[in-house]
């Protein structure tokens, strides 16, 4: 399956919460649809493959792509399930959106793409790109680039700077100082019940 390019408040409303697709939340509690007001007994598969799913919509990736990184994040020594989220919030367009540089992680993505971030001084348009500890991100020094990150710095998407980065506004740079703590992730999910779900597959 592809990248979804839908209506982003549907998938809030069947998931819950999720920071990194939007901003909106849902007035409506229930799932949408016709059925969405009836209450179902949900199977234990069909709790896993939400957790998936969540995954999947918060951080904007194809099923390939995170059967991939369910695969290396088994060949890592620690917790599948914590590797696999470190993994996940360690990629650029994630870190720039917790930086505040973007609103959401599609925001963010589209900055990367369109070559407006560079790591070290060199412009990457890579979203999937993994940050390391010590790399510096910053904004193109374009007057274009650093107006789109000034718009998006007066609304950011989280409130809270995570731990392991730091951020000039003024200079509009970053710094990744280590690897996320899993107490930060702002995501609400049960890393657990993904690895099992793809226990089977990956």
């Amino acid at each position: 399956m592809s990248r979804y390019r839908g209506p982003r408040l549907r998938i809030v409303r069947r998931l819950g919460e999720l920071p990194g697709l939007t901003r909106k939340s849902a007035r409506r509690a229930y799932p949408p649809g016709q059925h969405g007001q009836a209450r179902k007994k949900r199977s234990e598969y069909a709790i896993r493959l939400e957790e998936k799913q969540k995954l999947r919509f918060n951080y904007g990736l194809s099923e390939r792509q995170l059967i991939r990184y369910v695969r290396k994040a088994r060949r890592a020594t620690g917790s599948t399930g914590t590797t696999l989220l470190q993994m996940l919030e360690m990629r650029l367009d994630n870190t720039i959106f917790r930086l505040g540089m973007a609103g959401t992680i599609p925001g963010a993505r589209q900055l990367v793409n369109h070559g407006h971030v560079t790591v070290n001084g060199k412009v990457v348009d890579i979203p999937s790109y993994q940050c390391r500890p010590g790399e510096v991100i910053s904004v193109k020094d374009t007057e274009k680039s650093r107006r789109l990150v000034q718009q998006n710095l007066e609304f950011p998407g989280l409130a809270n700077l995570p731990s392991h980065l730091e951020f000039d506004k003024t200079k509009m740079t970053g710094k990744v100082n280590s690897v996320i703590d899993r107490e930060w992730i702002a995501l609400q999910i049960n890393e657990l019940l993904v690895v099992e779900f793809y226990s089977r597959q990956a």
